[in-house]
């Protein structure tokens, strides 16, 4: 019996196994994307912002959830939270009650604080490296990758910037066009 056919699929499937666990190890994204991914976010809210009026700033839909401000704040405070965890670099906004800040309530400083969010986050992502994406972090009692991390954080971001849709819309104008790329 020939057993040259045997080992060459033999072959074959190891090496197409060895390929995944490589391909595995990698991380899916690079900080090149995800740095446009972060620079195009921040230039989407900045277009929320822009388009809010400045008395809307403090608009509540009703007396029980976040104003408009609140809302950005929230986003902006998780900003500088998870740029932290991921860069490993002290949050400077650590211990701060962003959304309770009466002085961050005006669209000037709101639009002023929120970007200084994302620029702490933009930085935070050019600081890795590819490889350090694959590295695991801790957030809370929870262990993940950084590429997981900064998942969670641009998926954060994007639902409360979502939220604040309805804000706009409820003062009557009209919400910044979706910007996939």
């Amino acid at each position: 019996m020939n057993k040259l056919p045997f080992r060459f699929a033999l072959a074959l499937m190891s090496l197409l196994c060895a390929f995944s666990v490589v391909q595995a190890a990698r991380p899916m994204t690079t900080i090149t994307q995800l740095t446009a991914d972060w620079q195009r976010a921040k230039e989407y809210t900045k277009e929320y912002l822009d388009v809010m009026s400045e008395d809307g700033v403090n608009y509540k839909p009703t007396p029980e959830i976040r104003s408009f401000a609140e809302q950005m704040l929230h986003l902006t405070a998780a900003n500088y939270n998870f740029g932290a965890m991921v860069s490993g670099k002290p949050n400077p906004m650590q211990g701060k009650k962003l959304e309770e800040m009466s002085e961050l309530k005006t669209k000037a400083a709101l639009t002023k604080a929120v970007m200084d969010s994302y620029d702490f986050m933009i930085d935070a992502v050019k600081g890795l490296t590819d490889a350090q994406l694959a590295e695991n972090v801790k957030m809370g009692q929870r262990e993940m990758t950084r590429e997981v991390l900064l998942a969670k954080a641009f998926e954060h971001q994007t639902h409360h910037r979502g939220q604040c849709t309805i804000y706009i819309r409820m003062k009557g104008i009209k919400p910044p066009n979706e910007k996939l790329f």
